[in-house]
């Protein structure tokens, strides 16, 4: 009777041992994966905000960029103007 309780005692400890050995395993396994995964978003992520920058910076310039065609159209008038004149 003491054999059984002794052998069923020393499976339960390395059934637990197991398993917590497999659970430790898998947590870090998914860290990593979680720390690969982090990596790749904060990288699209600057990636991402760098194209932002760049297309506000670029629709900042498009009320300068009306302004000079008013002014080139004003100037194509006059010469126009001119041409039919002569």
């Amino acid at each position: 009777m003491m054999i059984e309780i002794v052998t069923s005692c020393i499976s339960g400890f390395l059934t637990l041992l197991g398993v917590i050995v497999t659970c430790l395993t898998t947590s870090r396994k998914t860290n990593n994966s979680i720390c690969i995964n982090q990596a790749v978003t904060d990288t699209k992520l600057d990636d991402l905000t760098r194209e932002v920058r760049m297309h506000n910076k670029f629709i900042q310039q498009i009320p300068v960029f009306e302004e000079q065609i008013k002014g080139i159209n004003y100037r194509i008038k006059d010469i126009e103007q001119n041409i039919n004149r002569k």
